[in-house]
């Protein structure tokens, strides 16, 4: 039960719960406890010690559901009795009729198992071999035909082929009914194989969409794919929470002061009662991020948003702005609503019109050019095309020169900038960092390497 327990936790880690080495050793207590016999108080036991949320108790439930539920054995052959029809064969020796349960003797144990028809048999039989064949590795559904054939050859299936070619020649009867027998087992195991690739395969499935996806086009994503990605960049969102946090429980102290920890134990004879530390200063952390809505962007406007939403969550000081023909302040909006109600939100106040930077820009002037300071970065998120209007270049310049960094991300592909209404090659002449974000790894770095620098 032990084996079967730690294949557990690694198909609840592929359902989306987390499952640390100490909550995996608190329920093995548990189930010690409480015991196996009673499936419900085992299935409340695992559930208590494990699921931290609703959404982690309903995929543990659907988990536990799925990985204690066994396959049908091979359905029960009709006894010999049943053939009222058929003549009974008086030259057949009463050895070779399976339904009295008798060994019948020069069969194999699998061969044996099959004609005894004994359920709980096989289907212990079945698991063992599942182990020995390692089902917890599968991972793809092209490996159903592999494992089926290792589960298989693990009960001992050459021998019983051997098995049948004998009954072949001397019982036809017995040994169409082991065929028989054995079909049933074969879909028995297929069923088994596709119990495990459910459990065990759900978590690289996951992973290998998620690279695809992570690799995808902002601008090209289908419609279908719309939930898919938010819920993409969500994740990264909550790494970056998670690596970069806002809290931060203890300040790092630096190296031994040795002059001002002798100073300060003088009265002492030089023994260092009172120690003092050399502190590394850290400039406090601002950001002003500058969020393209309009119309040429609105497929990607969204994902940028989301991340900006984190950037409130990750940074104590971030200042959010969002514009297409004109600017506008967002951050009260992003810190006191959801992703999803921020975003409608601006998107409704200043989002889809016709992008105008120079006009944006000069409303940044006007208004909030106060709000850089030699510690500020400033992050601006947009494709840099102005419907060949005024770019006022001068005033992203000005920007530049007042803040400690500016980094364009742009979601166009570097083929594409300085063509048609572009202005990315002027702009990026003031920018400290210019990158391509088309594509959400290509966003996750970016944004990680610029809150990373204030770590």
């Amino acid at each position: 039960m032990r084996e079967n327990l730690h294949r557990f936790f690694r198909a609840a880690r592929g359902a989306g719960v987390h499952v640390s080495p100490a909550e995996s050793i608190d329920a093995m207590r548990a189930v010690a406890q409480v015991g196996l016999t009673d499936r419900a108080i085992l299935r409340d036991a695992l559930l208590l010690t494990l699921a931290k949320s609703q959404d982690e108790k309903l995929a543990l439930g659907d988990c536990f559901d799925l990985f204690f539920s066994q396959p049908e054995p091979p359905p029960e052959q009709p006894e010999a009795s049943n053939n009222d029809d058929a003549p009974p064969n008086a030259d057949q020796p009463p050895s070779s009729d399976p339904g009295g349960g008798q060994p019948i003797e020069g069969l194999g144990p699998l061969a044996q198992m099959l004609l005894s028809q004994n359920r709980n048999a096989i289907q212990a039989a079945i698991a063992s071999a599942s182990g020995a064949a390692s089902l917890s590795d599968i991972r793809y559904s092209t490996q159903r035909g592999i494992f089926s054939s290792r589960i298989l050859d693990a009960m001992g299936l050459q021998r019983l082929r051997d098995d049948l070619d004998d009954l072949t020649a001397s019982n036809p009867a017995l040994a169409e009914r082991l065929r028989t027998a054995l079909d049933a087992l074969r879909d028995a195991v297929r069923d088994t194989v596709s119990q495990g690739l459910a459990l065990y395969a759900r978590e690289e499935a996951e992973n290998l969409r998620n690279e695809i996806l992570r690799n995808a086009p902002l601008a090209r994503i289908e419609r279908r794919q719309v939930a898919e990605m938010r819920a993409l960049i969500r994740q990264i969102a909550r790494r970056l929470r998670e690596r970069y946090s806002k809290p931060r429980k203890r300040q790092r102290r630096g190296h031994l002061d040795v002059r001002r920890t002798l100073r300060r134990n003088a009265a002492w004879g030089g023994v260092p009662f009172l120690t003092a530390w050399k502190r590394k200063h850290r400039d406090r952390p601002k950001i002003v991020a500058l969020c393209d809505v309009s119309g040429s962007v609105a497929q990607v406007s969204d994902f940028f948003l989301l991340l900006v939403h984190s950037l409130h969550e990750v940074v104590d000081d971030v200042r959010s702005f969002a514009f297409s023909s004109h600017l506008i302040e967002v951050s009260p909006i992003l810190e006191k609503k959801s992703p999803e109600e921020a975003m409608a939100e601006i998107m409704s106040k200043v989002g889809f019109g016709s992008s105008d930077y120079g006009s944006s820009l000069v409303d940044f002037e006007k208004d909030f050019m106060s709000t850089l300071t030699p510690q500020t970065t400033v992050i601006v998120l947009g494709d840099a095309r102005s419907n060949n209007l005024d770019p006022r270049a001068d005033i992203l310049r000005r920007i530049s020169e007042r803040s400690k960094r500016l980094v364009w991300l742009n979601p166009e592909g570097r083929l594409a900038w300085g063509f048609g209404d572009s202005e990315m090659p002027r702009y990026a002449t003031f920018c400290s960092v210019v990158r391509q974000c088309a594509t959400a790894q290509q966003l996750e770095r970016a944004v990680s390497d610029i809150v990373a620098t204030y770590q």
